[in-house]
């Protein structure tokens, strides 16, 4: 089957399309082809080891202290079950389906074998294999943070800083269903596009700054990681929570300082360990009341798959990128 491979960690050049060995499945597992899958902000930084040094020692041991030992990086895929194993019930051939393979990767690949159990839903008749795939990274990571961490209540004001990529954009669509008054915040660009989602209010961050406000929020959702967080904890309410996707070392000891002698929570972490194949099909629900959906930035093609890393390493897509296969 044709793949994406990395033989070492580095920069986009290291990914080269192969010929590789088809997965065979076991007796609870599914066979999909894959016919979509995406890059987010994650893969550039598993393929160049981009993390922070205290992150950066742990993900050798797991992964490939010198070089990667999963070759095939993907986590989102949309594809259809061309094989069931003997003790699947669950799926039949044929099904449409979308998920998430985890840390197991491997959806940069034409085949990927999956858990009957694993993080898979069907895809609604009314979607393509490009515009669900990219549902998974964005909605599950904004449903951790907002719903399962941040508890976000209804009526609650919220402000998302970094509203227009894929997690940026499907938390204001979420944080709008469950009711919040929300303040997005991103580039002159984006500010129609963030508008369209449902955001009360949005500000463009090169014409003014929210930190200059007297505004205060319950809660804020920082998808970026671009404004320290002694800034943004002075614009929450008491009580209030700030969610972080991107952190480094200081941002682990101030949320274990704030969870201890402040009222103010600071809230970090891996969003993927709380991520359950039931969350889909709450999106499935959002999805056909027409109050979730993807954004798609661009499609590539899997032969222009270093051109798509180039791409997400500006840091300057909207949504999703899609890569075809």
């Amino acid at each position: 089957m044709k793949a994406v491979v990395y033989e070492k960690y580095g920069p986009p050049e290291v990914l080269s399309v192969q010929n590789v060995q088809k997965p065979e499945i076991q007796e609870s597992e599914v066979l999909i082809r894959i016919f979509a899958t995406t890059v987010t902000a994650e893969e550039p930084k598993q393929r160049s080891l981009s993390f922070p040094w205290l992150i950066r020692i742990p993900y050798r041991i797991m992964f490939g202290f010198f070089r990667p030992k999963n070759r095939i990086l993907g986590m989102e895929f949309a594809g259809k079950i061309e094989e069931v194993g003997a003790e699947v019930t669950r799926w039949k051939v044929g099904d449409r389906v979308y998920g998430y393979t985890g840390l197991s990767f491997g959806a940069y690949a034409e085949y990927k074998a999956m858990p009957e159990s694993g993080i898979l839903a069907q895809i609604p008749a009314s979607k393509s294999y490009e515009e669900i795939v990219g549902i998974t990274n964005g909605a599950l990571s904004s449903l951790v943070f907002l719903k399962k961490k941040g508890h976000i209540k209804s009526g609650e004001k919220v402000l998302i800083y970094g509203s227009s990529g894929s997690v940026g954009t499907a938390a204001v669509q979420l944080a709008k269903h469950f009711g919040a008054s929300v303040t997005a915040v991103c580039s002159t660009r984006n500010v129609e596009l963030v508008r369209s989602l449902g955001a009360d209010r949005v500000i463009d961050y090169t014409a003014e700054s929210f930190l200059d406000s007297t505004d205060k929020y319950d809660l804020i959702f920082d998808t970026i990681g671009a404004i320290s967080i002694s800034q943004l904890m002075r614009k929450l309410n008491k009580n209030g929570r700030l969610l972080l996707t991107d952190f480094g070392v200081s941002e682990m000891f101030r949320a274990l300082w704030h969870s201890i002698f402040g009222s103010k929570r600071v809230v970090i972490g891996a969003s993927n360990f709380h991520w359950e194949a039931r969350d889909l099909d709450f999106f499935n629900d959002l999805i056909a009341s027409g109050e979730l959906s993807a954004i798609v930035d661009r499609i590539y093609p899997i032969e222009e798959i270093v051109d798509a890393h180039r791409f997400v390493e500006t840091g300057r897509k909207v949504g999703n990128v899609i890569v075809t296969i």
